[in-house]
């Protein structure tokens, strides 16, 4: 899909770099500049207990495949030079500095592009071009309100388990530039766009920030229970001892799960006939349907939940999901290591590339720099 496409990376951590491995999942050559007086990015140290020696960390893994990587001191002349060379002959720079420290290194929008006028440039901030603060997804997370909205009806505030602002903010850049792209193929002229992780996390509230905006109720913390539907995340143990979760998202479903759970005195009561009525009474209704639920062994519920076409499943680990048939194909593998695509659409058009595995740092630096000075 993008082959021939050429991305130089001027980011790290995460939000960054997943769009980098989307481009090169599609196709595209990703050159990875790294800051040699550091080694590299940071993410590369950040191993769990156990982990092996070396510098491809498992967290480095996650979005870094099919990419060639380049260590260089961006502070001196040398590595400026090679950088606004290879800039020169690139269609997208990806960048995630703090606002400012592009233009003091020299490879900001403005500078690169008197060498470029086609290139386009995604820049992804904490707080906006205007605002010195670094963004962390998890302080990220704690101002815009999921941390608040996240946990128990009366526990604490919980972190997401997975860095999800990045990611998100990811997606918004990938967006972003596929439109500047389209841009740039009818006016022949780049652009530079910008995303912040603090929009991204203030507009990926959905439907929790309307009911504020618009019903003006402040949501509140409801553990996995939906604060619009019911019963929409609440989860209850089977006779087996195993955690299922409903999503029922109509009364038509509600009546269906009545009738496989033998609760039909409760189909039509006034309490629960209405998805308003079952957001009102949720406590009451998980009480019949724990009971219920609590009667059946897992796989017979799910069996019937799935042949009734009734939203529901068991909540697994993660071993259990990544074993799924289903999931197959959002697999990556190299000879020596596994990890899961940034990118999972497919087309009769067109194919995902074929991956080289996260590069060790530096790996590609003399092949580059080579190719660089011979053209």
């Amino acid at each position: 899909m993008f082959a021939g496409l050429k991305v130089l990376e001027l980011a790290s951590v995460l939000a960054g770099p997943s769009v980098g491995q989307f481009f090169a999942e599609l196709g595209a050559e990703v050159i990875k500049i790294e800051n040699l007086k550091t080694g590299g990015d940071v993410t590369r140290s950040w191993k769990i207990s156990g982990e092996a020696e070396g510098d491809l960390s498992a967290y480095f893994c996650s979005c870094n495949w099919g990419k060639k990587s380049v260590a260089l001191d961006l502070g001196s002349p040398q590595g400026r030079e090679i950088v606004i060379k290879l800039a020169a002959h690139t269609d997208i720079v990806i960048a995630s500095y703090k606002p400012g420290d592009a233009e003091k290194l020299g490879v900001g929008f403005e500078q690169l592009k008197t060498k470029n006028e086609r290139l386009v440039y995604g820049q992804i901030t904490g707080y906006g071009a205007d605002n010195q603060r670094v963004g962390y997804d998890a302080v990220i997370q704690a101002e815009a309100g999921f941390m608040d909205l996240n946990g128990e009806i009366n526990g604490e505030p919980l972190k997401m388990p997975v860095a999800l602002i990045d990611i998100l903010a990811g997606h918004q850049l990938k967006e972003a530039l596929l439109l500047a792209l389209i841009l740039r193929d009818r006016t022949g002229e780049g652009s530079l766009v910008e995303v912040s992780l603090i929009q991204t996390a203030v507009a990926s509230l959905a439907n929790q920030a309307t009911n504020w905006l618009v019903a003006k109720r402040p949501p509140t913390r409801k553990g996995s229970a939906h604060p619009n539907i019911a019963p929409y995340g609440d989860t209850f143990i089977t006779k087996d001892g195993k955690r299922i979760i409903l999503a029922i998202g109509n009364d038509r479903q509600f009546q269906q799960l009545c009738t496989i759970l033998d609760l039909g005195e409760i189909m039509d009561s006034r309490d629960f006939r209405t998805n308003e009525g079952r957001v009102t009474h949720r406590q009451t209704l998980n009480e019949i349907l724990l009971q219920s639920i609590g009667k059946r062994a897992s796989q017979e519920l799910l069996g019937l939940l799935h042949r009734h076409k009734i939203p529901g499943g068991l909540i697994q680990n993660v071993q259990e999901a990544l074993e799924l048939p289903e999931v197959k194909g959002a697999i990556i593998r190299s000879s020596t290591l596994t990890a899961v695509r940034n990118f999972i659409g497919t087309s009769s058009q067109w194919q995902s590339s074929v991956l080289l595995p996260p590069p060790e740092f530096g790996e590609h630096t003399e092949e580059i720099l080579k190719q660089l000075y011979q053209t």
